[in-house]
């Protein structure tokens, strides 16, 4: 069984050294450069499929691979090898009075599981992570990517084979079907923890099937907030980053918000620098947009992963901090002011992974936290949240030293 492959190999990895765990990434990554038409050929023909039962632009976004991409899985490889390795990091030590010395250590969860959709790069980073945590990589990926994670999962295995390693530290199920996606999810006798990435479909199987323990990596309706007190130039750029930058991606802007005081200098402005995003817009917006559609109240709350925006005019700060919280999914929200209250208010009172201050949404990410890079992004607040890097992948041990001592 699968599973059980991935377990032995867990055993054997949580014991690896740093520098057999770095070779194995480091010679994957050179293998992945060699590869990269191989894969590219793999990921070709994905495509081909996909566009051929007319799936939409967002999930041919995610898909492809390309050779600026391919060389991004490979440095990002090399970026994870040279970071530290939190296997055995002690986190706080410190001795009672009776002489016992206690230590908090960091240890692998195990084996992690990861279900994830039509993003091929997603089986490299996870193995990589994986792989530096002292965990094992059993991924489970979409019928759609299946030629891509093949191609990718293969360059892995023989790299930390040859780095002394065991090949099954990244094992990959083939099998597609939403009965062994099903099974995947209550593996309890193997898998520690399970990561889902996906759409709203993928997330929901899990909360219904998972009788594992799992990480949640939520949607992404994350908000702009233009304030009164904003720059507005400043606030142009980051919208229209977070908007269009990449619009297939969880941390792309979904939803704008701005002051009614400089709503009549700044949406305009906005919408011609959008002019190929669909606005969907309340009466404010459009009296001041009338190119702009109506919004519904659905639209508020939707994650589009394409090229539209929900615009709402608000009356002040507090309007959008309620905004926020009635629609928001916790993932990562964004206040654009000049206003240090205004910013800490907002940064107080809005509940996320991550608060942005003056800066686009497109940063929640691993590598631009300095990861490395990342397994997802939690929108739960337990046992992570935000972007989960290697410290994420990893749990704690507490080892008791004393002197004979006993309890009375």
């Amino acid at each position: 069984m699968l599973g059980h492959r991935a377990k032995k190999a867990s055993l054997a990895l949580a014991l690896a050294s740093s520098a057999s765990k770095d070779a194995a990434l480091v010679a994957a990554s050179e293998l992945l450069d060699e590869r990269s038409d191989d894969v590219l050929s793999a990921n070709a023909s994905d495509l081909e499929r996909a566009q051929a039962t007319g799936a939409p632009a967002a999930v041919l976004d995610r898909l492809r691979l390309s050779q600026g991409r391919v060389a991004a899985m490979a440095s990002g490889l090399r970026k994870v090898a040279a970071l530290p390795d939190p296997v055995g990091e002690v986190i706080a030590g410190w001795v009672r009075p009776n002489g016992l010395r206690i230590e908090k250590v960091r240890v692998p969860l195990g084996v992690v599981a990861i279900i994830y959709e039509n993003r091929p790069n997603v089986t490299s980073d996870a193995a990589a992570l994986c792989l530096k945590s002292g965990n094992a990589a059993f991924l489970r990926g979409s019928s759609g990517a299946l030629a891509s994670n093949r191609a990718i999962a293969a360059v892995l295995r023989e790299s930390i084979a040859k780095a002394g390693l065991p090949e099954d530290a990244v094992v990959l199920v083939e099998d597609t079907s939403y009965e062994s996606a099903r099974e995947f999810m209550r593996l309890r006798e193997v898998v520690d923890c399970l990561i889902p990435r996906g759409g709203p479909a993928l997330i929901q199987a899990v909360l219904e099937n998972a009788t594992v323990p799992y990480v949640l990596d939520g949607d992404g309706n994350c908000h702009v907030y233009v304030d009164a007190a904003a720059d507005l130039d400043m606030a142009l750029a980051i919208v229209v980053n977070g908007k269009t930058q990449r619009p297939s991606v969880c941390n792309a802007t979904e939803s704008l918000l701005v002051h009614r005081d400089v709503a009549s200098r700044f949406l305009p402005a906005a919408a011609e620098a959008m002019a190929g995003v669909r606005l969907l817009g309340d009466e404010a917006a459009r009296a001041l947009v009338p190119a702009m559609e109506e919004a519904t109240d659905d639209d508020w709350g939707r994650e589009y992963l394409d090229l539209t925006l929900s615009v709402k005019v608000v009356d002040d700060l507090g309007s959008a901090i309620s905004h926020i919280r009635r629609y928001g999914t916790g993932h990562t929200e964004c206040i654009v002011t000049r206003d240090l209250s205004a910013a800490q208010r907002f940064t107080q009172e809005v509940d996320a992974a991550a608060v942005v201050v003056n800066a686009s949404t497109r940063f929640t990410d691993g590598e631009e936290f300095g990861f490395g890079a990342e397994i997802g992004i939690s929108t739960q607040k337990l046992h992570a949240r935000g972007p989960m890097g290697l410290r994420e992948l990893t749990t704690a041990k507490y080892v008791v030293t004393g002197t004979g001592q006993v309890r009375g």
